[in-house]
């Protein structure tokens, strides 16, 4: 077995068998023995139902698909990670699946001597050399103990292996540890000189030169090769463009002159500095005391030392949600800033981050990431790029980031009562001032120096000029229910005495919908959304927000959508919970379900009109306002906006027992998932439907659940599950008579066994769905069906068929007006035409299809590439169809990895390049 699975779907000659048995002593009637063992290993494979063992010209061959073998799907892994190499963390993440395949020494329980004496130590080899190439790129992204930790143990198991030592040593001096590395190499030196009697070779020498003389490691021992190309990485076809994206600055910001001069300092304006990698500042201190306003500020005067742009970024470490950004969500912001095209954006987060890294290299900017939760929040989003400034603001100390990452914190202190006073005189009228010097001094004392709460003062007297700052204060005696932990221990160091005062002055309208916003789970809200929260027409959420909006309690964060800041939306929770009956507050959130899932509804139908599962929720409550949504435009900016808090919203709904709302915004987001490729969100939306449908016990629920998840898991290459999920959304859809849902059901799981080659399964699921189709009525479908089946024909060389199929789908399609439905049987019809010799007329039909495919999908563009060029090679045009294969490769590298290989392999053939299996294979 082993011998002929490692030449899998090769003839592996008798005689190569007999003596990887028994080598030179071979016995007596040895073919025969060797025939017989074959005989039972045919048999064995059987049940197996896709391996098969025959007989060939003087040997035997195992047909097998190579990525049902740990061996070739390690070689695969290594080789993707390599053509990868310059997105280290992808690479990185490859060489770890590919090392996880090995469970111990290669063909360590394999019967004779041959294959373990002979085979073995290659294999051993190229796990070595894996490990070594990862410990390269795991060096590169500061990994250095964890690298440290792993190679001890192998250098003690293979002592006088250069490579190892060297990384070790880089990986110990890295961590600090420089007489651990020192000690690496005289340790090495002795067992050199002892055992072969030589001296240890230049590489090593010169890595314990670098150490001893204190300089920068070689570049040749970690990763020289990567670095640069890194940098090279960092030219690209067009200008990319320049993000300003700072907040406005605060008008009547005041003091902090030591903590401005103290950021002056770490980041010169003479230039990067010379450590040659990003300066990163964390501005730490408690909430309310103006950390994001230094930081905005200090931007805005510092912001032409940064001529390339500036990143700013909520992260939501600390605030309502308890619900922190992910890196991966704040990176895909970064990329879309710099004008990536989202055809052009990685699926992997590891990908995306190494695009992100090698984007900024070469670049000046300012990345200002605001309210951390913590390091690992932070540390994929560091560029690499020694002219960045990072600048990161949160009420945590960030001791990961200064250990690991050489930063520089700058504690922020409540201001002094000089700089209090100075913020509230620019801040107030002249003749307030003047009417009310001497109660100055009491608001200042009783603000304690907080930022927030002078703001809040201010902005109160700003809006009653006719009041008297001694009226003003009177409010701050009287506290109405608890943010403890922003109590000072006595009434003038508590916040939420600051906030009741600025609530008291509300209208009783706008009070109560101040105090609902406290029910959200989300960062901000529409105007719609409040007007639905508060059951009132939109004219008056206007109205109400407005009035929020002036005290200070909310802020417009772009027009139309209002934020606020953390600590206020804990004193309305507050508010609500002792002033709103527990009947007032489910009304409230019912109807916030409701306004998200009505609207949602209506955006999908735009988005995915064609191919969706119809889903009719029930009725929205009364004072319920939906989204204005009237074209596929608007539908796909409303998801594009709200989609966060869609995904929130779902979370929200099943924590708190709306199980049909939960289960059916996921259902309604899975278009708008998919076709962006935000595939994560997708999975982890419909694991949270699951459990609600599961709950609640709904058979449909359950279903719409179980396609989703599979929908997304499919994409993501996690093919077992996939399937498992698939089934069961067959099966409960059948259950609910559900036909729709039944062909879509098998419309997907087509897909996985097309994967796999096995048509003619697929071909069946394909029939079924067109029978369902036919039966729902649903036109569009039948078309999308008959499409497959006209494919699955093709790849069992049913052509005539196969033409019928696709002619007919594309009429309905045309007829239905399905654009891409249309470019997806032109497609078929190309690839039916190519395989009949008529590499004419596949040619056009391929290029019909890119018409449409070329702006509006990005795997499905990359495939119709794929076959026209391949097209364009069979009609002679070799130049025309290398270019096209390396436009598809482009976009299949970047979008799905998965589908690379085979084109990656056609254009190593016609170039002459020879693949690492085909090297190994030699």
């Amino acid at each position: 077995m082993a011998a002929l699975l490692l030449d899998a779907g090769r003839t592996v000659p008798e005689r190569r068998l007999v003596h990887a048995l028994w080598g030179e002593a071979r016995p007596q009637g040895a073919a025969e023995t060797v025939r017989g063992h074959v005989a039972r290993l045919r048999r064995m494979v059987v049940p197996l139902g896709g391996p098969e063992v025959t007989d060939a010209r003087d040997g035997f061959c195992l047909s097998v698909h190579r990525r049902q073998v740990d061996l070739y799907r390690f070689r695969e892994l290594v080789r993707r990670a390599s053509a990868g190499d310059r997105d280290p963390e992808r690479a990185a993440a490859l060489l770890r699946s590919a090392l996880a395949l090995w469970h111990g020494p290669a063909l360590a329980d394999v019967a004779g001597r041959w294959l373990p004496e002979e085979v073995a130590p290659g294999l051993d080899e190229e796990r070595l050399s894996a490990v070594e190439k990862r410990a390269e790129f795991e060096l590169l992204l500061g990994r250095h103990q964890e690298v440290a930790s792993e190679l001890r143990t192998l250098v003690a198991q293979h002592p006088l292996r250069e490579r190892l030592l060297a990384l070790l040593m880089a990986a110990l001096q890295r961590s600090g540890a420089r007489a651990d590395a020192l000690a690496v190499y005289r340790r090495a030196r002795e067992r050199f000189a002892e055992d072969l009697g030589i001296e240890p070779g230049g590489q090593l020498r010169r890595m314990y030169e670098a150490i001893i003389g204190g300089r920068e490691l070689p570049l040749e021992l970690v990763g020289g090769d990567l670095r640069a190309g890194l940098v090279g990485q960092a030219t690209v076809p067009e200008p990319l463009p320049i993000p300003h994206q700072l907040p406005p600055d605060t008008e009547a910001f005041t003091g902090r002159e030591a903590e401005l001069a103290a950021l002056d300092g770490m980041f010169p304006a003479s230039g990067p500095r010379p450590s040659g990698r990003a300066a990163v500042c964390v501005i730490t201190g408690a909430g309310g005391v103006g950390k994001t306003a230094l930081a905005v500020h200090w931007a805005y005067q510092a912001r032409k030392r940064f001529p390339d742009g500036q990143f700013y970024v909520d992260l939501l470490g600390f605030g309502p949600t308890q619900l922190a950004r992910p890196p991966a969500e704040t990176v895909r912001l970064f990329l879309d800033a710099l004008g990536v095209p989202p055809q052009r954006i990685p699926v992997s987060v590891e990908a995306q981050v190494g695009l992100y890294r090698s984007l900024m290299t070469g670049r000046r900017m300012l990345i200002l990431l605001d309210n951390a939760a913590d390091s690992e929040q932070v540390r994929p989003l560091l560029p690499g790029a020694p002219g960045c400034l990072v600048l990161v603001t949160s009420r945590v100390e960030p001791t990961a980031l200064v250990a690991a990452e050489g930063a520089r914190t700058l504690p922020l202190d409540v201001l002094s009562a000089a700089q209090s006073r100075e913020l509230l005189l620019r801040r107030l009228a002249a003749r307030q001032v003047a009417a009310d010097e001497g109660v100055v001094g009491d608001v200042v004392s009783r603000c304690a120096g907080l930022p927030l709460a002078l703001s809040i003062v201010a902005a109160r007297a700003q809006a009653r000029p006719g009041f008297g700052l001694e009226a003003l204060i009177g409010g701050l005696d009287g506290a109405v229910s608890g943010l403890d932990v922003f109590d000072g221990g006595d009434p003038a160091t508590n916040v939420r005495t600051v906030f009741s005062w600025s609530y008291r002055a509300l209208s009783r309208e706008a009070a109560r919908l101040f105090r609902l916003l406290g029910l959200l789970r989300g960062p901000e809200i529409s105007v719609a959304g409040a007007a639905s929260l508060a059951g009132v027409p939109v004219r008056q959420a206007n109205r109400l927000l407005a009035e929020l909006s002036r005290a200070h309690l909310t802020v417009e964060r772009s027009p139309g959508r209002y934020g606020w800041h953390d600590l206020l939306w804990v004193y309305a929770r507050e508010l609500t919970e002792a002033q709103d009956s527990g009947v007032e507050r489910q009304e409230a959130r019912h109807r916030l379900f409701d306004h998200y899932l009505t609207s949602a509804v209506t955006g999908a139908e735009y988005l995915d009109e064609h191919h969706r599962i119809p889903l009719v929720p029930a009725p929205p409550r009364p004072g319920v306002t939906p989204a204005r949504i009237t074209d596929e435009a608007q539908a796909r900016a409303w998801f594009g906006r709200e989609y966060p808090l869609l995904l929130a919203a779902t979370r929200q709904a099943q924590l708190l027992g709306f199980d049909a709302h939960a289960w059916q915004l996921a259902s309604v987001l899975r278009g708008y998932l998919t076709q962006q490729g935000l595939l994560e969100d997708q999975a982890a939306s419909h694991r949270i439907a699951l459990t609600a449908a599961g709950r609640a016990g709904d058979a449909n629920a359950l279903a719409h659940a179980h396609l989703g998840l599979g929908q997304a898991l499919t994409r993501l290459g996690s093919d077992e599950e996939a399937d498992a999920h698939l089934g069961s959304a067959l099966a409960l859809f059948a259950e609910t008579g559900n036909l729709i849902g039944q062909a879509v059901s098998h419309i997907y799981l087509s897909m996985l066994q097309d994967r796999d080659g096995d048509y003619a399964t697929g071909l069946h699921h394909n029939e079924r769905a067109l029978l369902l189709y036919r039966q729902a009525g649903h036109r569009s479908g039948e078309a999308r069906s008959m499409n497959n089946i006209g494919w699955c024909h093709a790849q069992l060389g049913s052509y005539e068929m196969a033409l019928r199929c696709c002619e007919e789908a594309l009429d309905i399609q045309r007829e239905q007006g399905n654009l891409a439905g249309e470019a997806a049987a032109l497609d078929s019809l190309g690839y039916i035409h190519h395989l009949m010799g008529r590499h004419e007329q596949a040619i056009d039909y391929y290029e019909q299809a890119l018409r449409w495919r070329r702006h509006a999908r990005r795997v499905p563009a990359a495939l119709t590439l794929s076959r026209l060029g391949e097209a364009q090679l069979a009609a002679g045009r070799r130049a025309a169809g290398l270019a096209t294969l390396r436009r598809a490769l482009a976009l299949l590298d970047e979008m799905a990895p998965g589908e690379a290989a085979p084109v990656r392999a056609r254009i190593a053939e016609l170039t002459g390049e020879r693949q690492p299996q085909d090297v190994a294979d030699g």
